[in-house]
């Protein structure tokens, strides 16, 4: 597996990102990509993808015993999703605070979530909640060789 070149006092890490169906229909995909670059995150695994009910399943496992599962499952399922996984210094946390509230209602305009979002059923993306999350989801969505290991030239210009 990939070993990250720690940067002084950096915490460079990867997530897990997908957009779900209803960002793929809405035609979201290329400005949530542009959100996150233009953040100064790099792109190392990208895929469109129809989401298996096994991995659907497996996907939202944590919430097996929720009355809602099942209706996860069947939303992410129901369409085209767009899996990436996006590396950068804290990139878990800063994607979350991208994303925005799970609600769309109550989240921040000028988050994902808060500019395109109506409901909370359909919320357009999902982003890994922590670091040991985005090892597990990253390892679910993507085979290692599906990941690019590359350094953009810009990164001198992000990090010290």
């Amino acid at each position: 597996m990939y070993q990250f070149v720690k940067l002084a006092g950096s915490n460079l890490e990867r997530t897990f990102l997908a957009v779900k169906p209803d960002g793929v229909q809405r035609g979201l995909v290329g400005e949530i990509i542009r959100r996150y670059e233009a953040k100064g995150f790099t792109l190392v695994g990208l895929k469109l993808m129809q989401v298996s009910r096994e991995l659907a399943e497996q996907h939202y496992d944590v919430h097996k015993e929720r009355p809602f599962f099942s209706g996860l499952v069947d939303f992410i399922t129901s369409g085209a999703v767009v899996a990436m996984v996006w590396e950068g210094d804290g990139v878990v946390a800063s994607a979350r605070k991208i994303i925005g509230a799970t609600n769309p209602l109550t989240s921040e305009p000028g988050t994902i979530r808060g500019d395109y979002g109506v409901s909370i059923g359909r919320n357009l993306i999902h982003g890994s909640d922590a670091p040991e999350t985005a090892q597990r989801e990253i390892s679910l969505w993507f085979k290692d060789e599906e990941l690019v290991n590359w350094q953009p030239s810009v990164i001198s210009w992000l990090y010290e």
